[in-house]
């Protein structure tokens, strides 16, 4: 009797065993990263006005811009492409297009800036005009950024070789400040201002235009930001960008504004 009893509690206890096995969830695959970032970038925009270097050069436009950057090197390179097309009031009529070549590479970090030099390739496919040469035209550039604690200071000079005039052939330089503000977790207000001068850039030196902007990202997943933003550009009546006509009228005291949508992979 003693040994019936024992034999069966032996089994008893091997089924409760057993049942708690089979209970268990499996045992779960390893997460998919679904936000892992390969380095490249896509964002397509519209924007009330565009405005190069100061300058407005068509009215309504929609863009759209690929990047991919290369982290395997010995510096990170990036190369894109940008395109533009001006939906109405260009300088030369209703169409105005412009297509952007470019390559940039991190070159490191001096004084405690982060450095950036890059070439940039301009051409206008469809826009006939002889506002630039046939094939475009080149820029080198130079960009600087340093976080200070209380604002971003950024640093940008660039050398056109397109013969001047709207061709810009020359310097530009360009001093900004930025600053975040962190309103909730997928939403930040960025405002930033800044100064431009330029040696010969549209055919004259002096100071250029100021500028203020302010927009608001808004991150609606790991991988897509959405960018509404406004700006203003203005220029006294001694600075070159209050007297250049041939670009477009008024071309100071521009209240101008768009949206984007960036989507990284």
């Amino acid at each position: 009797m003693k040994t019936s009893l024992l034999t069966s509690a032996l089994v008893a206890m091997t089924l409760v065993s057993g049942a708690g096995d089979m209970a268990k969830a499996p045992m779960a695959k390893a997460p998919i990263e679904e936000c892992l970032d390969l380095g490249a970038e896509m964002t397509v925009g519209y924007e009330t006005d565009y405005i190069f270097n100061g300058i407005r050069f068509a009215r309504d436009s929609a863009w759209a811009d690929v990047n991919y950057t290369f982290d395997g090197l010995l510096v990170p390179v990036t190369v894109g492409a940008w395109y533009l097309n001006g939906i109405n009031g260009s300088i030369n009529g209703p169409i105005m297009d412009e297509l952007r070549l470019s390559a940039s590479a991190a070159i490191g970090t001096f004084a405690g800036f982060d450095a950036d030099l890059g070439y940039t390739h301009y051409t206008f496919p469809e826009f006939r005009s002889n506002f630039a040469p046939v094939g475009g035209y080149g820029e080198l550039g130079l960009a600087l950024s340093r976080k200070l604690g209380v604002v971003d200071l950024n640093l940008r000079s660039s050398y056109a070789m397109g013969g001047g005039g709207l061709a810009p052939n020359g310097w530009y330089h360009e001093l900004g400040l930025q600053k975040s503000f962190g309103i909730t977790d997928g939403v930040s207000l960025v405002l930033g201002t800044g100064v431009a001068y330029t040696d010969g850039y549209w055919g004259g030196s002096g100071w250029n235009h100021y500028f203020a902007n302010a927009s608001l990202p808004i991150s609606l997943n790991c991988r897509t930001t959405l960018t509404p933003y406004v700006g203003y550009v203005g220029a006294p009546d001694t600075w070159i960008v209050d007297g250049i006509r041939g670009a477009d009228q008024n071309q100071s005291d521009i209240l101008h504004g768009g949206v984007s949508l960036t989507v990284s992979f």
